[in-house]
């Protein structure tokens, strides 16, 4: 590894030891259902998302807010003391797309119809509001 990639790397390395995300790999949904429910957390309080995503009829919910009781786990962890309310936001959360399984299904005169079962990867990012505003 050449010098400046090798600086690069230290500097993201140091950066993530400051920052409390989770990530949750290879969901077998859609991105796009995945996002929806994402759309309805970005920014929210964690609690208030903890509260959202528990009353949310969609199936990724339930994936989301496990994850995000591991972030704020994360957050705790790092910080050595819990969490208070009102205290921690969502920062970021994203969803990106993963492999994509391609499976054939049977169709008249002999022929197959492709499907595509998706999947993706989500990362959630947790951290107090003072902390945001400097950033």
């Amino acid at each position: 590894m050449g010098k400046r990639k090798k600086l690069y790397a230290d500097n993201l390395k140091d950066a993530r030891k400051t920052q409390s995300f989770a990530h949750l790999r290879n969901v077998p949904t859609s991105p796009r259902k995945m996002r929806l429910v994402a759309d309805m957390v970005r920014g929210q309080e964690v609690f208030k998302a903890l509260g959202i995503l528990k009353f949310s009829n969609k199936e990724a919910a339930i994936r989301v807010e496990k994850l995000l009781r591991s972030a704020i786990a994360n957050w705790e962890q790092k910080n050595e003391r819990k969490a208070e309310a009102g205290e921690l936001y969502i920062t970021t959360i994203f969803v990106g797309c993963a492999t994509t399984l391609k499976r054939l299904r049977p169709a008249p005169q002999g022929r197959g119809y492709r499907i595509r079962k998706r999947s993706n990867h989500v990362t959630i990012y947790v951290d107090t509001k003072d902390n945001t505003a400097k950033a």
